[in-house]
């Protein structure tokens, strides 16, 4: 990985791991000295046999011990293995020398076969670990790379990767530096002392370093050559590829992050502007009616046609009206903006429900051109804590909606009941109705049927706005078929503490 960086943890850790090393070895040298012993004893005390056949009993014990420990301990076992067999076995017996050549030929054919078979074993055994680790390795990535795609963006991404990274490779501690932000972020159920600057230079210069001794590696995250932040993890020596291919998948969620951020910021501009296009369109097509009737009344009080005082008040009247309507108006285009930027704050009050539904239907006569706007309501409604602007402004877009796709003539009805837990109140026209694939998208910003886009002006904000209102109050909005033909809206209120009769 480059440097090492014995530095990264204290001394007295590094020295105690080095000493429990050094004694494990040294207790696996002994048992080996132990078990040549044992074969030495067996074949000259216990079941005497000549030197081919000890040989060969040597042979499968260096052989089980390269396989079991490794190299160091097997060329042990094929030295003393040596000694043992020239100063037991071969004449003259009792010394370590060698009588004849025959002899000579036959302990440094079985010397160097020892020790060959004590090498092969070992690269054996090492291979095969090292394909096992590779293959665990391998594994172990692969669980880390579903587990940055299922990442939710909404939480902290670099903590998710930090804790995923911990627990696929079971590590002690990870430290994530994001160079974007300069927040380490850590992971594990250890830390890393004294990380930190070695961290914010690698993000800098893209260097790496590995501590063996601590288990401990650092490397720089890159993407597309350039460091775009640095990853430590203490607790295991990951491969080269392992340790790069973990970096890029970092990488690759931290980028994915960026650009998921990126796209939100546009797509937030994007309906921003759209917002803003079609509300002034919405707000030039809904003013044009009061401002004609207030223009027309004031035209003919001007034009001094109207003489008759009663007359003159029926005029005036509808100035003000309509002057009401167009201040209502304004209103609700301020509180949709404000809305749909997600500042809801709920000014909520005690309110009988009733009294605030009659108002509402009250405003939108003028806007029903003359069709029956009824309410049916339940005996003794409780009374409800709600933001009475709010909700007006909720209940206008249902009616509003209703009344723009229902035919001409039709009615439209309002009613309250309540259940155990909430207050509901629904509008019902006698429209077209919403297909039932529709249904779940119709509360979408901007979603308008595709059937109406073309024929009835809209924003395609009311229901958005007027189901936000309602989430707001930790309530609900649902749609559904009416039997007959149209459409339903229901909006449940929760009752909580505010169940009283008044």
């Amino acid at each position: 990985m480059g440097q090492s960086g014995p530095d990264l943890a204290s001394g007295g850790t590094g020295w105690s791991f080095l000493r429990s090393r050094a004694v494990g070895q040294a207790l696996r040298l002994l048992v080996v000295l132990a078990a040549i012993a044992a074969i030495t004893l067996l074949g000259t005390r216990l079941v005497p046999v000549n030197a081919t056949t000890v040989g060969f009993v040597y042979l499968l014990a260096i052989l089980a011990i390269a396989t079991g420990w490794g190299f160091l301990e097997a060329a042990t076992a094929s030295v003393a293995a040596s000694l043992c067999l020239n100063f037991f076995f071969l004449p003259p017996v009792g010394a370590f020398t060698i009588a004849e050549p025959e002899n000579w030929v036959a302990f440094l054919s079985f010397l160097l076969t020892s020790i060959t078979v004590s090498r092969l074993s070992t690269r054996a055994k090492q291979r095969a670990q090292e394909a096992l680790e590779r293959q665990r390795e391998m594994e172990r990535l692969y669980a880390v790379s579903r587990a940055i795609l299922l990442i939710d963006p909404s939480q902290e991404v670099g903590k998710q990767m930090a804790n995923h990274i911990a627990r696929v490779f079971d590590l002690r501690a990870v430290a994530l530096l994001d160079r974007l932000t300069q927040e380490i972020i850590r992971a594990g159920p250890e830390d890393l002392p004294e990380i930190d600057d070695r961290l914010r230079e690698a993000a800098l210069q893209g260097t790496s370093f590995q501590d063996p001794v601590q288990q401990t590696t650092l490397t720089a995250i890159r993407l597309g050559g350039e460091p775009i932040g640095s990853l430590a993890i203490c607790g295991t020596l990951l491969s080269d590829a392992a340790m790069q291919a973990l970096s890029n998948l970092v990488a690759i969620g931290l980028e994915k992050v960026r650009a998921q951020e990126a796209a939100s910021r546009a797509e937030a501009a994007r309906q921003s502007e759209e917002l803003k296009s079609t509300l002034l369109d919405a707000i030039a097509h809904d003013l044009k009616t009061p401002l004609t009737s207030i223009r027309a009344a004031t035209t003919a009080l001007l034009s001094g046609s109207v003489a008759k005082p009663e007359e003159q008040r029926e005029l005036l009247t509808v100035v003000d009206e309509e002057a009401n309507r167009l201040a209502r108006l304004v209103t609700d285009a301020i509180q949709t903006a404000r809305i749909e930027a997600g500042r809801v704050r709920l000014n909520k009050g005690r309110q009988s429900i009733l009294p605030l539904i009659c108002s509402v239907l009250e405003e939108m006569r003028s806007a029903s051109e003359g069709r029956s706007l009824t309410v049916k309501a339940a005996e003794r409604l409780p009374v409800v804590a709600v933001d009475p602007d709010l909700l007006k402004l909720a209940l206008r877009q249902l009616l509003d909606n209703a009344l723009k796709y229902s035919p001409p003539a039709s009615p439209v009805e309002v009613s309250v009941e309540t259940t155990q837990h909430d207050l509901v109140i629904s509008v019902s026209d006698r429209g077209p109705g919403i297909p039932p694939h529709e249904q779940p998208r119709i509360f979408e910003k901007f979603y308008r049927l595709k059937t109406d886009r073309n024929r009835i002006p809209g924003t395609g904000v009311g229901l958005a706005i007027a189901r936000e209102i309602v989430e707001a109050h930790q309530g609900s909005m649902t749609v559904a078929g009416r039997p007959g033909g149209g459409s339903v809206f229901a909006l449940a209120l929760p009752l909580g503490s505010e169940k009283v009769t008044p």
